[in-house]
């Protein structure tokens, strides 16, 4: 099998909120908000960022969500890659009120990371690779 022939697209988010959170990745990350329409019953709209999209969708009617304590099998997070300048960007996202669940740190001799919190929760992974 090559990998040359796929490329990532997007990350699919269900919300509570879907219209607060996809402005908070609009208004803290930067994203460029795109199509907003509904599917089945429920908001969705997409946030473009450089190579990928993230799609942030409501409720379904008849849908209902799972109990989300504890260990959760699955995706445990997403990450944002920061080309240069990782302590200046993060220190912006702090200046501008996006929560820190992990502090920026030097993960390795090569890479920093820091963990943020979407306002429902949704952990996102900051990096840089030298």
């Amino acid at each position: 099998m090559n990998s040359d022939n796929i490329s990532f697209d997007h990350v699919h988010l269900v919300c509570r909120d879907p219209k607060t959170v996809a402005q908070w990745f609009v208004d803290k990350l930067g994203g460029k908000m795109g199509n907003n329409y509904e599917i089945h019953g429920a908001p969705q709209i997409h946030i473009a960022f450089e190579g990928a999209t993230v799609i942030i969708r409501g409720q379904r009617t008849g849908e209902s969500a799972g109990d989300k304590s504890g260990l959760q099998y699955g995706t445990d997070h997403f990450a944002f890659r920061v080309k240069q300048n990782f302590d200046a960007y993060c220190a912006e996202l702090k200046k501008n009120g996006v929560k820190f669940t992990v502090e920026p740190t030097q993960f390795n001799p090569t890479t920093k990371i820091a963990f943020i919190e979407t306002p429902e929760g949704i952990s996102i992974e900051i990096l840089y690779k030298a």
